[in-house]
């Protein structure tokens, strides 16, 4: 509890100064309401004084932008801390947890935990195109390496032995650090390479804390390892070509988790592979598909190798005079040694207003790593959850705002599992505090 309370110190320390620095220096851009939906397309953006604001990887409007080398809907908002430097168009964004979290029955637990991000981004035009730098910085070491409880998550290792299971695993201190450059090839069509050490290789949708529809709630999915958790990968280099509303791209990446060293910098062999195809063919949609062969992704089964693919739609549209409304569908498959295995997510958020956030989701895993103790992986069993929160802001600066919420959480498992969780349904509960930078 000590870490998490230093944790929450230090990085509340780093949004409050991010944010002092960003009123000193004039940081939104004139004529920009921070809380809104941006315009659709670079060409809306001029019209409104930010003609700098630009993808990094092409001719499109940057809130079309989200982790790694993805797409969100240009419709998102944008809600960046901007400061001009010379050339440099340079962001900030962050948010802080301070969360208390409860899981019932005997594999339940509770703890105190901070969790959350302090990201900056720095783009430029360089030559025929665009450069940018991107760094990502995590509080999560500081929750210990057993992370916090969640039940029905399973993935990585605290200590190198075992495999975590109804827990969620921290994540590194380090979450990206990377940069990409586009070369312009017209008006709608651009080449571009993306390099991480670590960044995100191009699987899957945005990563989950950057996904609209759930970035609020402060509980990880349990289709994480299906869908996003290559997001931190040490080593990653991508290729791709966007034209107008489509983007190919594929990446060599180091495929092994992280290990439960969560302060350092890992390498390894670039000897995984994932290709994606993204598609918004409006302002309010977002579409990928995407396909990934993995060598050897989990410290604790080195000569397993796995292959994955995933698809997911994301809509956002407007809501109120102030608000936004979010939802992503998405399926993934791992499979292992000739077993598939599925994930599907259905996720929702909706802020109608400047105070209030609504967010909930839906998720049905097939999943062989819920019994403990075994060396390899067990029988494979479909598990649910059902959560919903919501969590209300005032703004306490410029450029901070100050957050309460909670949630609460309703687990399903097959009769298999009834003895291990508990004789009724298990459940879990969040209540947290939160810093935001916008």
């Amino acid at each position: 509890m000590k870490a998490s309370l230093f944790a929450a110190a230090s990085l509340a320390g780093c949004l409050a100064c991010t944010a002092a620095h960003a009123q000193s220096t004039g940081a939104a851009m004139p004529g920009m309401d921070m809380g809104q939906p941006a315009a659709a397309s670079p060409t809306a953006a001029k019209g409104m004084g930010m003609d700098q604001m630009e993808g990094a990887l092409g001719p499109y409007f940057m809130t079309r932008e989200a982790s790694g080398t993805s797409w969100q809907p240009d419709a998102s908002p944008h809600e960046a801390i901007h400061v001009r430097e010379g050339d440099w168009l340079v962001m900030f964004h962050g948010v802080l947890n301070g969360v208390w979290d409860s899981q019932s029955g005997p594999r339940g637990d509770e703890k105190g935990f901070a969790s959350g991000m302090l990201m900056a981004m720095a783009q430029r035009p360089l030559g025929d195109g665009e450069l940018q730098l991107r760094a990502m910085l995590s509080p999560d070491p500081l929750m210990g390496p057993s992370g916090y409880p969640l039940l029905l998550a399973t993935g990585e290792t605290a200590n190198g032995r075992t495999p975590l299971v109804d827990r969620q695993h921290p994540h590194d201190f380090f979450m990206e650090l990377s940069a990409s450059y586009a070369w312009k090839l017209s008006n709608r069509a651009s080449v571009f390479v993306y390099a991480g050490l670590p960044g995100e290789p191009a699987f899957g949708p945005p990563a989950f804390m950057h996904r609209l529809s759930v970035m609020d709630s402060p509980e990880a999915p349990i289709s994480h390892h299906w869908l996003d958790s290559t997001h931190i990968s040490f080593g990653v280099v991508t290729g791709g070509m966007v034209a107008g509303d489509w983007k190919l791209e594929a990446s060599a990446y180091n495929g092994r988790e992280p290990d439960q060293h969560r302060w350092d910098i890992e390498t390894g062999a670039l000897d995984s592979t994932a290709v994606r195809l993204s598609w918004n063919p409006t302002r309010n949609w977002a579409l990928q598909a995407s396909w990934a062969d993995e060598i050897s992704p989990e410290q604790l089964e080195p000569g397993v190798d796995q292959h994955k693919v995933s698809a997911s739609a994301i809509y956002t549209t407007d809501f109120g005079d102030h608000g936004w409304w979010s939802t992503t569908a998405a399926w993934g498959r791992r499979s292992s040694e000739g077993v598939d295995l599925d994930a599907w997510v259905l996720e929702s958020a909706v802020k109608p207003n400047r105070a209030w956030t609504i967010f909930g989701r839906a998720e049905r895993v097939e999943n062989d790593e819920l019994i403990p103790g075994l060396t390899g992986p067990g029988p494979a069993f479909t598990v649910g959850k059902v959560s919903l929160g919501a969590v209300r802001d005032w703004p306490v600066g410029e450029h901070l705002t100050f957050g309460l919420g909670g949630l609460y959480a309703l687990d399903f498992v097959p009769g298999a599992l009834k003895a291990a969780y508990g004789s009724t349904d298990p459940h879990g509960a969040m209540a947290f505090v939160r810093l935001k930078l916008r």
